[in-house]
């Protein structure tokens, strides 16, 4: 049988679930009525598509700020790290900032090499032309500049980038005050 002319047994079918749909939705009810009125069914108003559920809010993780503070008293003990950003230096000359600068800088790039060890995020050098796929991992990688679109980008290298592959921080003492990155000092 063609769609046109159904069964005997079909059009029982149809009428049956067609009854049943008329009872239970009032719009089915109405195209059903302007066919029999002799005017044309209005077409379904399309549904709108669901909306995405929305994504949970990342879980902020509370750091302790213990590493922290014993990185600073490293950068003290082995850089005068706090000594040196805490001198007001307006009445030094550039020769005298310049000569202390280098002996902080020194320090602290030691530090920095004894308790960690510290790679570029990429590999090739500041200026090379790279494309970045879709899904490329942003925290790994700023965009600046005219950002405009979707991945893939393609841009020029404008700093590498740090990351940290191994922490070798000194383990520290339940009565060890972590506040304290420096101790006075009282000379007898």
């Amino acid at each position: 049988m063609t769609d046109s002319n159904p069964s005997f047994l079909g059009r029982i079918s149809l009428a049956v679930s067609t009854f049943f749909r008329i009872l239970g939705d009032g719009e089915f009810a109405a195209s059903v009525l302007r066919l029999r009125q002799g005017r044309a069914a209005t077409a379904p108003a399309p549904t709108a598509a669901p909306a995405p559920a929305p994504q949970p809010a990342p879980t902020l993780k509370q750091a302790s700020p213990d590493a922290a503070l014993q990185l600073l008293g490293l950068l003290q003990r082995d850089a005068r790290f706090i000594d040196f950003v805490e001198e007001d230096i307006k009445s030094y000359s550039d020769a005298d900032i310049g000569a202390a600068a280098r002996l902080v800088h020194d320090g602290c790039r030691a530090t920095l090499r004894e308790h960690f060890t510290i790679r570029p995020v990429r590999d090739e050098a500041e200026g090379s032309r790279v494309t970045l796929p879709e899904g490329f991992d942003a925290s790994a990688v700023r965009l600046t500049g005219n950002v405009v679109g979707k991945a893939p980008f393609s841009g020029s290298i404008s700093h590498r980038g740090w990351r940290v592959d191994e922490v070798r921080l000194p383990k520290l003492t339940d009565s060890h005050n972590a506040n304290v990155i420096a101790p006075a000092e009282v000379e007898l």
